[in-house]
């Protein structure tokens, strides 16, 4: 019941006026330590956010240096909003409480309104354009207090992020380590790949756009989740988008998609992209963030007790196997983990 009390008193200071019959209800969390409450009924509704007093302002996975002084969800929310980036709005911040109060986007996600697949083509046609365009955007007007220019993925965090496979989707979920010689052998061609990643040229990254991290709302789309933002290559949001643990897309499909963000990007920018060397290096990073996200899966899994993303390890194998097809090159990366995840065999 403080609980509560305290989610109406935010509310009520956000809008200026006491709501102290609103219902409350939990909303669906992801995988983060924060948790939502819905207050009131749409279209007389709020979400309070809240935090937990005693988390940093670190993102959850590696990275460098310090916790910013400023809460990461603030301050990328502003830089997006100045680049005209539809954003929830944020009514009240209460630090202290670690509580904010922000708009109700409603429960229709980007996956949700896939449902049916009538509307899928013009749904990512909108999604893709809008990363387009935003990418666009960042590279023009880049802004060093915002977080996302302070960090980015860089050759350790690629690596770690591997090495988060080796150790939660490979040796913990097979039960069986790799040998020393194989384990050496991983540690190289992870570290290739690492390097191959992070000598492309970076910019403002979202980091997890996703069909969970999109909302519709009276025909708009919303981007949400974007705390974690940082400096990363153009394919790697549309690896999160059109390679989703979430919604599977055909190969076709994700081509068409990828041509259609070259022009959208090409025509914001004037600047030209071999589509050839761009899908190889989507297909490099497909490889690496979703053999990554199959091991975060059994690391939230196993670590954080929810056992709800394990139902998205395979399509995150399905994609790097497919991507394996893509780069022949890797042939010995997979031979290898394939010997532990069977899934990921040729």
């Amino acid at each position: 019941m403080e609980l509560e009390a305290a989610l109406r008193d935010q509310v009520g200071q956000a809008i200026g006026r006491p709501v102290p019959q609103a219902p409350i209800k939990k909303l669906k969390g992801d995988a983060s330590n924060r948790s939502y409450y819905r207050v009131g009924v749409p279209p007389e509704s709020w979400v309070v956010m809240q935090m937990p007093l005693d988390a940093t302002k670190k993102s959850e996975e590696a990275t460098k240096g310090e916790p910013p002084k400023e809460l990461p969800f603030v301050n990328v929310h502003r830089y997006l909003e100045k680049l005209g980036v539809r954003v929830p709005r944020i009514l009240r911040y209460d630090e202290p409480a670690g509580m904010m109060v922000l708009e109700d986007l409603s429960d229709i996600t980007f996956e949700s309104a896939l449902e049916g697949g009538k509307h899928r083509e013009a749904l990512y046609t909108r999604a893709v354009d809008l990363l387009a365009k935003l990418r666009a955007q960042a590279e023009k007007h880049q802004d060093p207090d915002c977080l996302a220019f302070t960090r980015a993925f860089d050759e350790d965090l690629y690596d770690w992020e591997l090495h988060h496979f080796r150790e939660w989707g490979l040796e913990a979920w097979s039960g069986k380590k790799p040998t020393d010689a194989e384990r050496a052998e991983l540690d190289t061609i992870f570290r290739d790949i690492a390097k191959q990643l992070a000598a492309a040229p970076r910019g403002f990254t979202h980091r997890d756009y996703q069909s969970r991290n999109i909302m519709v709302k009276e025909g708009e789309l919303v981007v949400i989740d974007f705390q974690d933002a940082l400096q990363g290559p153009r394919q790697y949001d549309l690896v999160a988008l059109l390679r989703d643990s979430y919604v599977e897309l055909d190969r076709a499909f994700v081509d068409a998609m990828l041509e259609r963000y070259i022009a959208t990007f090409q025509q914001e920018t004037g600047e030209r992209i071999d589509p050839v060397a761009f899908k190889a290096f989507f297909d490099l990073l497909t490889v690496q963030r979703k053999l990554k996200d199959a091991g975060r899966f059994e690391f939230i899994h196993r670590v954080k007790g929810n056992p709800g993303f394990l139902v998205s390890i395979p399509a995150s194998l399905r994609y790097v196997r497919e991507a394996f097809r893509h780069r022949p090159e890797l042939a010995r990366l997979q031979a290898l983990v394939a010997k532990y995840v069977p899934e990921l065999a040729a």
